[in-house]
């Protein structure tokens, strides 16, 4: 991609700056006080269905790093130290939460508890089938309705906890289930991109989110001054983060550049230090001997290594320049978007909630796929997962550190031949699905260091398998984004596209190299041969293990030692 000012950004610089009544849930409190009664065994009386299948600080940061601040000095994910905290929650001990949840909602939320409370105590399996499709549309209306609430701190705890877990009825829990919920730690401790949903819609109310990525045709612009003035904050925000990327990126090489010109002269100035230091000759004091044959051949050293500083030199002043032209235009472009009210905290862009809501809806439907469990609400009927495998923020943390530590490449991006470890934006979604994907590889108008976006469901059979169908899809992409028109025929997709065509497989191609890919990290990395060897191939070159694991396969199995002597020969042949 071009380092080139964006048109946009240019002809920006040159121009001169221009609630409800409660009412309704009132008389739901007779039958609402039948539903939270409900014994812990009755769910499982009436139950049809049976058992449900199972560093160095940016400049371009102001103060403090956030989630949306790209460190790319961060090499790796910290290790979790405490999954749930040591003392629980009383919030699903309030008897009033299920009367918080519904309370200020209106018609949606008078649906939800009639369908439910009927779907609780009818004890006919046709009735009770029924009404679980009913809820299904009843529940979303009534999250419609709640989602843009969530950039409110006043917005009560239960309604985070019905938006962020599904959590409507605490008497739906088991009992053990409910004590590990109300361990779970509700805040970003490690200050990664991995969201809860009511985080995500927080953060796309204050505009410190755009929307994710949809095909919808461009809107048109808006008569009205309000509307139009939203418009235009907008698009500064683009236009900041489209110069974002291109300044990170600067600072970035220019890092790069005086790390590398230190290690010179640290090399050098030992060099120096060693050919100036003489023996003593004993007894024809003051005088000292003649150069060693070791300090002699410091010379041609002393002579590359200043070759070398010399043409460091050069690459830094030419770093230094992009750099300061990068920071002078974010300068510009932030001052402006600050002068438009763009950065304001307090903002809430409804219009930005309404249409993230209806992308939000589609991710769900996704993770669960046509013939899934589309119920939205919790559940002991289908929530089965352990504690390690509920896809809670710290679990999933902890998977993609797993993940990364197998595929060091999976969250890297190439700019310049310069890596940028890039960790996409998370969402936490609460569903029974079984399978994460990317929604978007990177930000449509910061290809450089923008995050991408992958959803995981919470409430999979298998966790693991659920964040690696998601990372898998991520690197697909941005495989073939990286490849563009020649995706079939360069690079990871290119390879495999091939391999593909030469099987005759037929079936989606992404699918096939998503299923590969969890064999790849699941068995192949321990040493169990699943693959094809022209895909095992394949992924050896283009998401290789880390050597020390490389080592490991190699004494395990002569197919492993034959990919190492390959990669030696690789590098041998470089430069010719």
């Amino acid at each position: 991609m071009s380092d080139e000012l964006d048109p946009e950004i240019s002809a920006l610089l040159n121009k001169m700056p221009q609630q409800d009544s409660d009412a309704d849930i009132e008389s739901l409190d007779e039958p609402l006080d039948e539903v939270e009664e409900l014994e812990d065994d009755s769910l499982d009386s009436v139950n049809p269905f049976g058992a449900a299948p199972q560093k160095q600080k940016s400049s371009t940061a102001m103060g403090p790093r956030t989630i949306h601040d790209v460190d790319l000095s961060k090499t790796c994910f910290e290790p979790i130290e405490q999954i749930v905290n040591d003392t629980p929650s009383d919030v699903y001990n309030d008897p009033k939460y299920y009367k918080v949840c519904l309370t200020g909602e209106n018609q949606s939320a008078q649906r939800v508890h009639q369908i439910l409370t009927k779907y609780l105590t009818t004890a006919d399996p046709k009735d009770r089938s029924v009404f679980r499709q009913q809820i299904v549309t009843a529940y979303w209306e009534l999250l419609r309705g709640m989602v843009g609430k969530m950039s409110n701190m006043s917005t009560p705890l239960p309604k985070r906890m019905l938006v962020r877990f599904g959590i409507i009825l605490p008497t739906l829990f088991k009992p053990e289930a409910k004590e590990f919920f109300s361990k779970m730690i509700m805040e970003n401790k490690y200050n990664e991109p991995v969201l809860y949903v009511d985080e995500w819609f927080k953060e796309i109310a204050s505009g410190r989110m755009g929307n994710s990525a949809t095909d919808e045709a461009k809107r048109p612009k808006p008569d009205n001054p309000e509307a139009a003035s939203k418009e235009e904050k907008a698009r500064l925000m683009q236009l900041k983060s489209k110069n974002s990327g291109r300044l990170q990126s600067a600072e970035n090489i220019l890092n790069i550049k005086e790390n590398e010109r230190k290690t010179i002269e640290g090399e050098l100035t030992r060099d120096i230090k060693q050919l100036c230091t003489h023996a003593a000759l004993y007894g024809m004091e003051p005088h000292t001997a003649e150069l060693n044959e070791e300090q002699r051949k410091l010379f041609p050293v002393i002579a590359d290594l200043l070759r070398r500083l010399s043409r460091n030199d050069k690459e830094f002043v030419k770093a230094f320049t992009e750099y300061k032209e990068a920071k002078a235009t974010f300068d510009s472009v932030s001052s402006k978007v600050l002068a438009a009210g763009g950065d304001q905290e307090e903002t809430n862009d409804t219009e930005a909630v309404k249409l993230e809501f209806e992308t939000y809806r589609q991710m769900a439907k996704m993770t669960v796929g046509r013939r899934g469990n589309q119920f939205p609400i919790f559940t002991r009927e289908f929530f089965h997962c352990t504690e390690n495998g509920t896809g809670m923020r710290e679990n999933v943390i902890e998977t993609l550190r797993w993940i990364e530590s197998l595929d060091p490449g999976a969250f890297v991006r190439l700019h310049k031949n310069v890596p940028n470890r890039i960790v996409p934006y998370v969402l936490l979604v609460p569903t029974y699905g079984d399978r994460g994907f990317c929604w978007e590889p990177f930000d449509r108008y910061n290809r450089v260091t923008s995050r991408g976006r992958i959803v995981v469901p919470m409430y999979p059979r298998d966790l693991k398998i659920a964040v690696l169908t998601a990372v898998a899809d991520l690197r697909w992409q941005v495989a073939k984004e990286k490849a563009s028109y020649y995706w079939m025929e360069e690079g990871l997709t290119g390879q495999y596209y091939q391999h593909v065509e030469q099987m005759k497989l037929k079936g989606d191609l992404k699918e096939f190299f998503i299923e590969d890919y969890i064999l790849w990290m699941t068995k192949e990395s321990t040493g169990v041969q699943r693959l094809d060897k022209d895909v095992r191939g394949i992924f050896w070159r283009n998401m290789p293990f880390p050597k020390e694991l490389k080592e490991e396969l190699r004494k395990r199995s002569l197919v492993y030692d034959e990919l190492c002597k390959k990669d030696l020969n690789r590098e041998m042949s470089d430069g010719y």
